[in-house]
């Protein structure tokens, strides 16, 4: 038992001195965010305990380090005079308040052994945090507001719609920053027009074209996309996807089918067991033993297979409509299978094994219209534009 406390108590000494060693190393590579971190959760659990005495002082040092370090890097941006910077120094300042605000619920930290606590110079950023969004949301805004009217392309405005949404989020109803946002969604989506061509010599079921280009149902939409399969007048179509259907191949209606037969020996009675003379063989009490008679039974299994199929090709084409050339196409292929079994027998029935017997309880049913097999093909065929939307960006 002694030997397993201290191979226990030597296993978390070494784990301990790991994780300071860890930390240190943190700080000697200037990640004091790091450090201070590892420093804050080994202290959380027991910020009194002797062995956690040397995050008490990694989590000082860090933290002025920290502070000095960022408190400059502020001070040489806003020399610098860079609008851009702007963001840099809102994020640094709410960044120093974060930090002392993970630091505040371990005070007072206790150094045991020099009679005091750990010492953090904390200072209220309120202002400075207030002073820096302030001139972050109107940079951000008279920026987005000016490239909405110079902006040429979709990408442009995305970023746009980017710094808009970063404005709304850090001070939401900001002036007129939601209408800005949706003028520079509008402006940055790709609408997308999804047509089909019939070009086979086969009537397409208007259901299965309808559910072929309802694109409610295949959840393509996105931020930036937006796929119809209706022109709307007052919308300037980027892309065209044309669905061309150009073969339609359906297989004869089919039945096919196999004779098995099947034997089986089952009991018929009982005889006397007889010895090479013919006479009965008695057992041990003087009885003539009775034994078994067998016969073979014989049954002719008749399974039949209705059998019809379906097979579109076509092929999808993407074209930009800004400047009507074609982007790319991939063909498509898609099929379906009408397969019904069904059996009936000659014979006795008992013969057959019992996987037959669920055959016999079907029989023959109508075939499935070609219409009906071209509908029924549809399912695999929308899967198939599905993955090929999906996997291939129009831009």
């Amino acid at each position: 038992m002694k030997k397993q406390l201290l191979i226990l108590s030597l296993a978390i000494t070494f784990v301990s001195c790991s994780g300071v060693k860890k930390t240190q190393e943190a700080i000697n590579f200037g990640n004091y965010d790091q450090a201070i971190e590892t420093a804050i959760k080994n202290l959380r659990s027991n910020k009194t305990k002797k062995n956690n005495q040397p995050y008490v002082f990694m989590l000082e040092d860090a933290f002025a380090k920290a502070t000095e370090r960022d408190l400059n890097k502020i001070k040489f941006l806003k020399n610098e005079g860079n609008s851009s910077n702007l963001e840099n120094i809102y994020t640094i300042y709410a960044n120093l308040d974060y930090r002392q605000e993970l630091i505040k619920p371990l005070l007072p930290l206790p150094i045991l052994n020099k009679n005091r606590n750990a010492k953090f110079q904390f200072k209220d950023y309120a202002n400075d945090i207030i002073n820096s969004k302030e001139k972050l949301s109107n940079y951000l805004y008279g920026n987005a507001k000016k490239l909405l009217i110079y902006a040429e392309n979709k990408i442009d405005f995305r970023n746009i719609y980017n710094d808009l949404a970063y404005l709304d989020k850090i001070n939401p109803n900001y002036k007129d920053t939601k209408a800005l946002l949706e003028e520079a969604h509008y402006k940055g989506t790709d609408f997308v027009y999804v047509f089909m061509q019939n070009q086979t010599d086969k009537i397409i079921p208007i259901r299965l074209e309808d559910d072929l280009l309802n694109f409610d149902t295949y959840k393509l939409n996105n931020l930036w996309t937006v796929y119809h399969n209706k022109k709307q007048p007052q919308l300037n179509y980027d892309f065209e996807i044309a669905l061309n259907l150009r073969e339609i191949n359906i297989s004869p209606e089919q039945i096919r089918e196999k004779q098995i037969v099947q034997e089986k020996q089952v009991k018929d009675g009982w005889k006397y067991l007889l010895d090479n003379k013919g006479n009965a063989i008695k057992d041990s009490l003087g009885n003539n033993i009775k034994v078994d008679k067998f016969k073979t039974i014989r049954s002719t299994l008749y399974q039949n297979t209705q059998f019809k199929s379906v097979q579109i090709i076509g092929k999808m084409s993407y074209y930009n409509l800004k400047n009507n050339q074609l982007i790319k196409y991939f063909p498509i292929e898609s099929g379906f299978k009408f397969e019904h079994n069904y059996a009936t027998y000659r014979g006795d029935k008992n013969a057959l094994d019992t996987n037959y017997l669920d055959l016999l309880r079907n029989a023959y049913i109508t075939f499935p219209s070609n219409e009906q097999m071209i509908y029924d093909c549809g399912e695999d065929l929308k899967q198939k534009i599905k993955h090929i939307i999906s996997t291939n960006n129009l831009r």
